[in-house]
């Protein structure tokens, strides 16, 4: 039961007159995140007090997968989208998975 996955937690604070771009944009390129071999999860969260702020947990079944995300179109039509976007810079942050083990995804 090994715990290899590359997982990141990103916390995004967007300008308030640009939340419904960026949520468009983020919702396009999770659900072509999804379709690559190298995803487990890409969820995105929108906070409940503050819609200006979003949490994205992307989980990969290593950090070659991770790698092979950020050449695809999606990724980059995304970031071209909501660079401008954020109020602040965002804040990434990298986990290996506690539980499940790898073989419980």
């Amino acid at each position: 039961m090994a715990n290899t996955l590359h997982v990141l937690q990103v916390q995004i604070h967007v300008k308030p007159d640009a939340i419904d771009a960026f949520r468009a944009a983020t919702l396009a390129n999770a659900s072509g995140s999804v379709k690559e071999p190298g995803v487990l999860r890409f969820d995105v969260f929108q906070d409940k007090d503050d819609p200006a702020r979003f949490s994205l947990v992307e989980v990969y079944k290593n950090v070659e997968a991770h790698a092979a995300h950020r050449e695809t179109v999606h990724y980059k039509a995304w970031r071209l989208a909501v660079d401008d976007l954020m109020a602040e810079e965002r804040i990434a942050r990298k986990f290996v998975n506690a539980f499940p083990g790898d073989d419980g995804w």
